[in-house]
């Protein structure tokens, strides 16, 4: 996927631009540009370095001096000009993304994580090229970190906009069974089953044209796998997407069969029973996903909502309070927090909540809006 981004420096220019420097730097500068543009990479590398060191500020050298290492797999040393660069400019988006690809070839993957989350806030800006692999990587480390759902949402944006590709079926495949490893050092002996559940997933997100595809690569993983843990769960997950809401609920049920414990699947089926409106079976889910596991907040988003279905307003903001704790940005919780405010006179509290929705709803919107940029779906093309 990085190889994606060689010659990004050809067709990206970034808008950061320090005022026209006088004298020598104008000279390095103009000498530096037309051996980029001839391909003279090492003497274009070595003027941008120059000018740099004229001028610490100098925003066009410190970007081009660190595509230039990028391209040339000199990670450590673009991470060095993204940074400088990042430090002279407030016109960063770009810069995040290249700095986060950088500290992942480094090994930095914690720094890594948090530049995606930078570059994600500044708009996710970049060429279409820039956005892919950058997009790819930031996936790949919200699967390290355990953030499953959030990986496979960015992977499904990459689903639609390019080819069917080892590299997005085996990222697919480490989030839909959970795993929190990197393509590189996850157990040999799991590979099968990753890239079974991954080509199923990639295909179901590409478009319902492939659910029949996804389905046999489905079946022929349960029928490998069946008492393997977290196969169930991605099943149900496959299915829920595809809309087979009975299949969906068959196959958490097989999934607490192995691990009664589950904690998402317990909290996917409080979800399905909370939409069918049967509020006691979801407390009973909710509940039991909370004590499986208290640290995942949507078993207390889930709860609390039971909890205001049923009228008891003080529990519900307890566990709604415990659920933005420990999800923050999640505009749900939020939206929610706010009505049982309401319901409990604490106006002052309910206003703030509101308006950290609209805030998080707006963010969720431009986020949206980004991932739209990444490239219609195949069938949109095809109309």
């Amino acid at each position: 996927m990085r190889s994606i981004v060689f010659g990004l420096l050809i067709v990206f220019s970034i808008t950061a631009s320090a005022a026209t420097a006088p004298g020598s730097l104008d000279t390095i500068a103009s000498r530096a540009e037309a051996a980029r543009a001839q391909g003279h990479i090492l003497d274009a590398i070595r003027l941008y370095r120059d000018g740099t060191h004229l001028r610490p500020t100098w925003s066009d050298g410190w970007w081009y001096l660190g595509t230039l290492l990028y391209d040339q797999d000199r990670f450590s040393e673009a991470e060095t000009a993204f940074r400088r660069l990042l430090a002279s400019t407030t016109h960063s988006g770009p810069a995040f993304a290249f700095l986060g690809l950088c500290e992942y070839e480094t090994g930095k993957y914690d720094d890594a994580l948090v530049q995606f989350h930078s570059w994600a806030a500044a708009g996710w800006a970049g060429t279409p090229e820039l956005r892919d692999v950058a997009v790819y990587h930031f996936a790949l480390l919200l699967t390290r970190e355990g953030q499953f759902v959030d990986s496979l949402y960015l992977l499904a944006t990459l689903a639609r906009r390019i080819d069917h590709t080892p590299e997005l079926a085996e990222a697919m495949g480490l989030a839909s069974l959970r795993l929190k490893d990197l393509p590189e050092n996850y157990p040999s002996e799991l590979r099968e089953r990753v890239w079974l559940s991954g080509d199923a997933a990639l295909y179901a997100a590409t478009s319902p044209t492939y659910f029949e595809r996804a389905d046999e690569l489905a079946a022929r993983l349960e029928s490998r796998y069946p008492v393997q843990p977290e196969i169930h769960y991605f099943l149900g997950t496959l299915y829920k997407i595809e809309g087979k809401k009975t299949d969906a609920e068959g196959e958490y049920r097989e999934e607490l069969k192995l691990s009664p414990n589950h904690a998402p699947a317990l909290a996917a089926l409080a979800a399905m029973d909370l939409d069918k409106g049967d509020l006691a079976e979801a407390g009973i889910m909710a509940r039991q996903a909370v004590g499986a596991d208290p640290s995942l907040a949507e078993s207390h988003h889930l709860l609390g909502r039971v909890l205001f279905g049923t009228g008891d307003m003080k529990e519900s903001a307890k566990e709604l309070e415990i659920a933005r704790q420990l999800a923050p940005d999640s505009a749900g919780v939020r939206a929610h927090l706010a009505m049982v405010y309401n319901r409990l006179g604490r106006t002052q509290e309910a206003k703030a909540e509101s308006a950290a929705f609209i805030v998080l709803k707006n963010k969720e919107d431009v986020m949206a809006s980004a991932k739209e940029k990444l490239g219609e779906s195949k069938r949109e093309k095809t109309r």
